[in-house]
This record gives C-alpha cells, sequence and structure tokens, in this order.
C-alpha cells in the first residue's frame, strides 16, 4: 500500500480542489483529509458519516472551588497566565483556569499546597470515518483552541492505512496541510510521493521551494502542479525551471478558471463539472499515474 500526499507551500493555491478531482478521478483509494486544522475535503465530497470518535490528546489543568485556600501559588507559576482570578456573588475572589490558555505544563499541579489542582484529560476534537461518492474518507475536526493536531494527524493516517487494508484498496489519497510545519511532517513522513499545488506569484515560488526541501529532507519523490498558471505565464515557467532544478517532475499546468468557485457552491468537484480547468487536471493526474507506472517497471 502506498500513500500519495497532495500538499501545497501556502494556503490558498487550490490544494483541496484538485484533491477532491484526484480521488474522483482514482476512484479505487481510502481518502484522508488531514489538514484537520481547516478541514475542507468534506465540503467537495459531501461525506455521509458512518463512524465519530472522540479524540483525547495531552491534559489541562482544573481548580477545585472546594480544595482551593487562594494562596495564589498557581497563579504565580503559570507563565501562559492561565490562571484568572474571578470574583465572587459575595464579593470573595476564587481563581480558576482558562482551558484556552492553558499549556497543560502541570506546575499548578505540581506545586499546590493543598493539591486543589487535578489534571484532566483534554478532549481535542472529533475523528470520523465517512462514505463519499469518491470512496471511504477518514476525515477530523479538531476543537477550538485545541493543539496537538500534528498527532492528530497521525491518527487519521494510521485508520485510513487500517481502512485500505481492511478493504483491499492499495493507495491512501491525502489532502495534507499547507506550510511545512509539524502537521505537515506528520501528514508527508514515509509517504510514496508528495504532489505540491503552487501558483506563479512570488510568495508561491518561495513557499514551494520550501516544501520541495521539505520533501527532500525526507527523501520522498516530489511532483510538481502549477495552477492559476496564465495569470503570470513568466512565472509559471521561472517555477518550473526551479522544481527541476531541485529534483521535482513537473506534472503540469492548470489555467485560472472561474467555473472552479462555481463547482465548489454547487459542493461539486472541478471534474464533475464541464469547467474549462477540467481537461487540465484529468492530464495532471495522468501523468502522474504514468510517472509512478514507469517506476514502479524500473524497480
Amino acid at each position: 500500500m502506498k500513500e500519495i500526499v497532495v500538499i501545497s507551500g501556502k494556503g490558498g493555491t487550490g490544494k483541496t480542489s484538485l484533491m477532491a478531482s484526484f480521488a474522483l478521478l482514482d476512484g479505487k483509494s481510502v481518502l484522508a483529509d488531514c489538514d484537520v486544522d481547516a478541514a475542507d475535503l468534506h465540503l467537495l465530497l459531501s461525506p455521509k458519516i458512518k463512524e465519530t470518535r472522540e479524540f483525547w490528546s495531552g491534559h489541562e489543568a482544573e481548580i477545585m472551588p472546594d480544595k482551593c485556600i487562594q494562596c495564589g501559588a498557581c497563579r504565580m507559576l503559570c507563565r501562559f497566565d492561565a490562571i484568572r482570578e474571578t470574583p465572587g456573588s459575595g464579593g470573595e475572589s476564587f481563581y480558576r483556569v482558562d482551558p484556552t490558555a492553558c499549556e497543560g505544563c502541570g506546575a499548578c499541579v505540581r506545586f499546590c499546597p493543598k493539591g486543589a489542582v487535578v489534571f484532566k484529560e483534554r478532549l481535542c476534537g472529533t475523528w470520523m470515518i465517512s462514505e463519499t461518492r469518491a470512496g471511504p474518507m477518514v476525515h477530523a475536526r479538531l476543537g477550538l483552541a485545541a493543539e496537538n493536531s500534528g498527532k492528530l494527524v497521525s491518527l487519521v493516517r494510521q485508520e485510513a492505512k487500517k481502512l485500505a487494508l481492511s478493504e483491499g484498496r492499495q493507495t491512501v489519497l491525502i489532502d495534507g496541510p499547507p506550510g511545512i510545519g509539524c502537521p505537515v511532517i506528520a501528514s508527508v513522513s514515509g509517504a510514496a510521493a508528495v504532489i505540491v499545488v503552487t501558483e506563479p506569484t512570488l510568495s508561491g515560488e518561495h513557499d514551494l521551494g520550501r516544501a520541495l526541501g521539505l520533501a527532500a529532507h525526507f527523501k520522498i519523490p516530489a511532483y510538481v502542479c502549477i495552477n492559476k498558471w496564465d495569470i503570470c505565464p513568466d512565472m509559471a515557467s521561472r517555477i518550473e525551471v526551479s522544481a527541476h532544478a531541485a529534483g521535482a517532475v513537473v506534472l503540469g499546468r492548470i489555467r485560472y478558471d472561474a467555473s472552479i468557485t462555481k463547482a465548489q457552491k454547487a459542493f461539486k468537484a472541478v471534474v464533475e463539472t464541464d469547467a474549462p480547468s477540467a481537461a487540465d487536471i484529468e492530464k495532471v493526474w495522468e501523468t502522474f499515474l504514468q510517472h509512478q507506472a514507469e517506476k514502479e517497471n524500473r524497480s
């Protein structure tokens, strides 16, 4: 089984729109939305949720009022300003933990003289197994102000691989997060290939370089797709040259197409419409499959 990850150096390049189209063109893979901080693949594929599970990770402190003597030790020790003094109805004050500010370091738990602070496990979100018209999908929703998205990404990937094995599917298609941070690393490590979606702008060129550097660091074969190439053809050509120099394979170009927005509003992938760019996307995917087949033949 192999994992193919679609990523982008920056947000807004059209990564998820292309991922939805790739999933429908393939039709044989398990899908995984690993952009858990801002998951939106479900908006295009309208999944029917079959299972929902809670995602627990890390801890957060909570002060028990019946044991607290309002000594203020916890507030003095907290380096994240998560302990707040709140006035009570009778004029007295009491301490509480702001869960959105608590980093779970445990200092208040360790040094409270009365043991009034408990360290409970943190509910950070949910993850789901769903059915879509492009195949089964594992996706997640991170809670408000919740962290540990890298751990949730790893969980989504793990469950997607389990699902692929149980259903006899050979590929997991992953919609990865933008950038090069922890969630991206959790998405691409150990993958068979990454497809980096970029756009012909200075920021697109810069962030593509970082994404390709990350792929090279983990020794993952990288492929590049230039979206909206015709808004700046000269920059598109420059990006192709730099991508080749970085050792990546350029899969092709996709034109700027206002019909893509119309497809999104209709909750459809581009290849499900008569948008002119649908043919570009199909060609990019066919080129990728051709490179994969040639690679397998060589090995």
